[in-house]
């Protein structure tokens, strides 16, 4: 049986649904969202990332495996660091428009 032009339009918007419930796991956790913020300006590598964020070496290689994984950010390997930037402009946007609007409600 044939699939009708509403039940591809809804598979489509299924899709669409999956991938932005996606998009907003990896970013639903602080730590990640405070990653994207420090690397907005340039590629880091671990130690200056931890620099500027206050946690543990191995919560934040965890936390930067999530976003490598998810394709948010990319790396390469300099010697023995790992620097990495980011490789998803769209994620960048809708974080800042997200706590844009947060934190303006909250002036």
């Amino acid at each position: 049986m044939a699939k009708t032009t509403q039940d591809q339009a809804l598979t489509e918007s299924d899709e669409v649904f999956e991938k932005a419930a996606e998009v907003f796991r990896v970013m639903s956790a602080p730590m990640r969202l405070r990653i994207i913020s420090a690397l907005c300006n340039g590629e880091k590598n671990v130690g200056e990332l931890l620099s500027e964020i206050d946690t543990t070496q191995p919560n934040m290689s965890q936390h930067l495996n999530t976003l490598y994984q998810a394709g948010v950010l990319g790396k390469r390997r300099e010697g023995v660091q790992i620097y990495y930037r980011i490789i998803n402009d769209r994620v960048v946007t809708l974080c800042r428009a997200v706590c844009v609007q947060i934190a303006s409600e909250t002036d």
